[in-house]
């Protein structure tokens, strides 16, 4: 029995075309682009670019001034449960460079990292705003829900967003062992 090779090669090449195509083509229009559709009409957002992984969705962003970016989360989180599936939703946000604000974070950035692995969120607003001195004019803005706190720094028409994920307290096991 001898096999042709033209008639095998254009049936893997149709069957790749048919099988990659097809994939291409749902992922772009049954997952990307209603996703993209639940990010611009969240208020504040100007421009996003979604990077869909099996684990991960990596939304990347340009906001306005009047961005809450709490609401933003929580709007893509509501509207895009069934897009999102069991995927992580990462959100990048694209700023113009502060060197005020980013030298100012970086000097507050210690205390904001302890009172984030002690789980002391209540002591973040209370930091900031007392650290806030060190740069007269400076806006904080904190807000916090079951997932996030988010911190967003105003100074001199700059915005800085940050979105600090929270860790939930997890049981541990302890052994049943007598001092």
């Amino acid at each position: 029995m001898k096999l042709r090779l033209l008639p095998i090669l254009l049936t893997v090449a149709c069957s790749s075309v048919i099988l990659f195509g097809g994939w291409f083509v749902y992922r772009s229009y049954a997952m990307e682009t209603p996703l993209a559709t639940v990010v611009s009409e969240a208020p504040g957002v100007e421009e996003a670019d979604i990077n869909l992984t099996n684990n991960f969705v990596d939304i990347y962003l340009k906001l306005n001034q009047d961005a809450n970016l709490r609401e933003i989360y929580k709007h893509i989180q509501k509207e895009g449960a069934g897009l999102l599936a069991k995927r992580e939703l990462n959100l990048h946000i694209e700023e113009e460079p502060s060197p005020a604000i980013d030298q100012w974070w970086s000097r507050v950035l210690f205390d904001i990292a302890q009172a984030m692995e002690t789980r002391n969120y209540s002591a973040i607003p209370v930091t900031l705003e007392e650290k806030s001195a060190d740069l007269p004019g400076l806006e904080v803005v904190t807000e916090i829900d079951s997932t996030n706190v988010y911190v967003q720094l105003t100074y001199e028409g700059a915005t800085k967003y940050i979105l600090l994920p929270r860790v939930p307290a997890q049981l541990g096991v302890w052994p049943n062992e007598q001092i």
